[in-house]
């Protein structure tokens, strides 16, 4: 058989070789076929979560598996392509030497584009990513050219304004994957926040970008940044503003979030201890877009403890903690509840648990569940297409309705 080097299986190899271990010990350490193993370093390609339970195997920082290399031919999507056509025009003018050459928009009230961006916001809590998708050109060409426009007292809510515009085109491009276009966004948020010293807007746009760059598996990336900015906001727990205390306590998940996927438990462990304090501070779920964008509370943090036990593997502990405690039906009635794709995506974790343990009708239920209420942004999860591809593969009966059905919405084939 002709077996094609790759940067991914050389390293794996030569990772495996230092640790002394043979193909089947770091399968069976990894809790991995050898089969996976053997295809990995003939020039397979590894779902992220594979190379962390080999970086862990190895005891090794799953970047160290990273290694550069050429990328695959890309499919070309002619459709995504035209599709956010007037998003990048808005967000990526093109630059000359002399001018950028960027539409002038009109000047709307800046009232009206707060009214704007909150029903941005609520759309995008909605899945309806096709508004979102419509109204954010218009908006962001808007809320730029009210910033180029305002002087005296109404330029610093009119900056603002148009940060706020930017992190929404952030939060919802990174929520489809469109990479490129949301750091910019961000990154361009971020810039403009700063400049008026709106400190915490800044702060916004900083987890938005760790959120990005963990999508990308930028784990070491992920961390410094977080820690830095977490640095810079530490609050004082008996006196700071609920935003102020949220935001650092999102910072500290998203350490956590990264260090846990990167092999390092100790660190994700002190964030998560963090982020608790904080959550413990400000006692219910907090979401505020003015200071704080992302829903943080007890709720919120213990769903990502429960995330870190999927990311070990620990399927049975998963199922232990999901509906315990602070992620009860009452529980959350008085502490309140955390946004909808935080509890979604818990609820993929409690699918690929039970599909991982051999219930796959429990996990079928699961997806159903996100399905009804989540259809759009279940299409735009991965995890659910891997659930839903184990759940084909294990069935040895007739796949049911529900099943083709569900197949079929997630593109998912038998």
């Amino acid at each position: 058989m002709d077996h094609t080097s790759t940067a991914l299986g050389d390293t794996v190899r030569a990772h495996r070789r230092t640790a002394g271990l043979s193909q089947e010990t770091l399968a069976e350490d990894a809790g991995l076929s050898v089969g996976v193993i053997r295809k990995i370093e003939q020039g397979g390609s590894a779902r992220v979560e594979t190379l962390h339970a080999i970086a862990r195997a190895l005891g090794i920082p799953t970047s160290a598996l990273f290694a550069p290399g050429a990328p695959r031919p890309v499919v070309e999507d002619g459709a995504n392509r035209q599709l956010l056509t007037q998003l990048r025009q808005a967000l990526m003018p093109p630059v000359g030497i002399t001018e950028t050459l960027a539409d002038p928009g009109r000047v709307d009230e800046l009232p009206e584009l707060r009214r704007r961006i909150e029903d941005g916001l609520a759309l995008y809590d909605s899945d309806r990513y096709e508004s979102v998708a419509r109204m954010l050109p218009g908006l962001l060409t808007a809320a730029e050219a009210a910033a180029a426009t305002a002087d005296g007292d109404e330029r610093r809510e009119a900056v603002r304004v148009r940060a706020h515009a930017l992190l929404l085109a952030g939060k919802y491009l990174t929520q489809v994957r469109q990479y490129d276009v949301a750091y910019q966004a961000l990154t361009e948020a971020i810039r403009v926040a700063r400049e008026m010293e709106e400190k915490l807007t800044a702060v916004t746009g900083v987890i938005g970008l760790c959120w990005l760059l963990l999508r990308q598996d930028r784990f070491d990336d992920c961390a410094r940044l977080a820690a830095a900015t977490a640095d810079q906001i530490e609050p004082r727990m008996s006196s700071a503003p609920a935003g102020q205390i949220a935001a650092w306590g999102e910072l500290c998940l998203r350490i956590a979030s990264a260090q846990v996927r990167n092999n390092r438990p100790d660190e994700a462990e002190e964030a998560r201890r963090m982020a608790a304090t904080a959550a413990s501070a400000v006692g219910t779920e907090v979401s505020d877009y003015r200071t704080h964008w992302a829903t943080f509370g007890p709720v919120t943090t213990e769903l990502k403890a429960v995330e870190d036990l999927a990311l070990a593997g620990d399927s049975r502990g998963v199922l232990r903690r999901a509906d315990e405690g602070v992620l009860t039906r009452s529980a959350m009635s008085k502490v309140g509840r955390p946004s909808k794709i935080n509890w979604n995506r818990h609820r993929l974790d409690v699918a690929q648990a039970h599909v991982r343990l051999g219930s796959t009708q429990d996990a079928m239920n699961e997806l159903a569940r996100i399905r009804r209420m989540s259809g759009t942004w279940l299409q735009h999860q991965p995890m659910a297409r891997y659930v839903m591809g184990d759940i084909l593969s294990t069935r040895k009966r007739t796949l049911t309705k529900e099943m083709r059905t569900l197949a079929a919405h997630l593109n998912v084939h038998a």
